[in-house]
């Protein structure tokens, strides 16, 4: 092979590579503290609703093969707030979250199931193991990815910055009870069921 092929089939080599390379890295941590976990429980007595912004975490995605996708996105508990002050003292107190013992919430996804993309949109059912007060228990949720190649200096204001985008909505429920959370205590005012709904956008510097 002579040097001319050789640079020939280098470069491209380099072009697949690029085009159907590894996994892209998306960083979760977001600047702009736009992120959010929000939730609800509706009891006979209250309904109560908050969010949580301390988010942080990696997803690797792959658009080639977004059936691929992994991840680990973290929750920093003490972020999660409604807005009774007292409410918020009682979910962060031992006796529930117990925020200074287990300071993260974390959700490991491991696979993703019957996925199916069109126009960089993927739909399917992520799988993986919740761990909320110490306990892990493992969930499968519905959840829409999509990708957006080059987005990431447009969200960020920043033109010079190239990236892609990766943002997370997911809709499902959990029961407190799983998690050793007041199992059977106070369902008048609190709901053993805990409706949560995520809205996350990660960042893949290029």
């Amino acid at each position: 092979m002579t040097t001319i092929h050789r640079l020939v089939t280098a470069a491209l080599s380099f072009a697949v590579a690029s085009t159907f390379g590894a996994p892209l890295s998306f960083d979760f941590k977001d600047p702009k503290g736009v992120n959010n976990v929000q939730f609800h429980l509706d009891a006979p007595l209250e309904s109560i609703s908050g969010q949580a912004t301390g988010i942080s975490g990696t997803v690797s995605f792959d658009p080639a093969s977004p059936a691929a996708t992994t991840g680990r996105i973290v929750l920093d508990a003490a972020s999660l707030t409604v807005g009774n002050p007292m409410m918020k003292d009682h979910l962060h107190g031992a006796n529930w979250l117990d925020v200074s013992k287990y300071p993260e919430i974390v959700f490991e996804a491991k696979s993703l199931a019957h996925a199916t993309t069109n126009a960089g949109i993927t739909k399917g059912e992520i799988s993986g193991i919740l761990t909320v007060k110490g306990v892990a228990k493992e969930i499968t949720v519905p959840v829409t990815i999509t990708h957006l190649p080059g987005k990431l200096g447009a969200r960020l204001n920043k033109a010079d910055l190239k990236g892609d985008l990766l943002v997370l909505r997911a809709q499902f429920a959990i029961n407190r009870a799983d998690f050793g959370i007041q199992a059977g205590q106070s369902t008048d005012k609190v709901s053993e069921r805990i409706d949560l709904t995520l809205s996350l956008a990660g960042g893949a510097a290029l």
